[in-house]
């Protein structure tokens, strides 16, 4: 190793390559506190990388062992969208390949927008496969929210090609034809589910801001049609949109 590396040369060096035993010891050794202040920061990326792929193991199981079992097409379902006072609710299924890794996937509701969408391009690349189901807020209306939950999901697993097990968040389905799974907080046990959370939620999100182009002063590009403040005002001062949930409103 050249003589007293600049703190800008370790640096890249700490970002760029595999840090070899002699290396370090020699960045251990340098008592700049630049010097010390990267090796810091590279033993705390260490770390995280080392408990997002234990996570990644973790949340691997449920498809290991169905894949093991010579199950191949296995379907993470989920949906959201439960909540809201407008707009539908997103159900998508998603089955991915053995090969699959994507370190840091998570419940959408974990991950910041950013990383949900840069997860959402990953995951709709690699996947072998993936469908969307979508119930509107009168269908909502009218069948209850739990009914168009599962029915969103059902639309969403009889949409893939090929489909031989369905993990599903927290909920059976009626009638499907083909053997299931309901995992309580299954978006954060399943890698499936959660991929089919971030997909739901990515897609319900961007149907949400073309709503808001229709009905702007509701601000459904910043609240997903959630009871927020602003959204609550622009209720009782222009009242219900087409794609407001009445049964939800009634006691307003």
């Amino acid at each position: 190793m050249k003589e007293k590396w600049t703190i800008r040369q370790i640096k890249e060096y700490l970002l760029n390559e595999k840090p070899s035993e002699e290396v370090m010891r020699s960045f251990y050794q340098d008592e700049r506190k630049g010097v010390q202040t990267l090796l810091k920061q590279h033993e705390n990326k260490q770390v995280k990388e080392q408990q997002e792929k234990d996570q990644f193991v973790m949340m691997s199981k449920f498809e290991q062992s169905l894949w093991q079992n010579k199950y191949r097409y296995i379907a993470g379902v989920d949906e959201v969208g439960r909540g809201p006072l407008a707009g539908p609710v997103v159900a998508a299924a998603v089955i991915l390949p053995e090969d699959f890794q994507l370190l840091g996937i998570n419940d959408s509701k974990k991950l910041s927008k950013k990383q949900r969408e840069l997860f959402y391009q990953y995951i709709t690349k690699h996947a072998i496969d993936y469908k969307i189901g979508i119930v509107e807020a009168d269908e909502i209306d009218r069948i209850n929210i739990l009914q168009a939950s599962k029915h969103a999901m059902s639309q969403a697993i009889e949409q893939l090609n090929q489909v031989d097990y369905a993990l599903i968040d927290a909920v059976m389905l009626e009638n499907l034809s083909i053997p299931q799974e309901a995992i309580i907080k299954g978006d954060q046990k399943s890698i499936s589910i959660a991929a089919a959370s971030i997909i739901a939620k990515v897609t319900r999100d961007q149907l949400m801001d073309d709503l808001h182009n229709e009905y702007p002063a509701y601000a459904f590009n910043r609240n997903s049609g959630y009871g927020t403040k602003d959204h609550l005002h622009a209720l009782d001062q222009f009242g219900m949109t087409p794609i407001h949930r009445r049964s939800f409103l009634k006691s307003r």
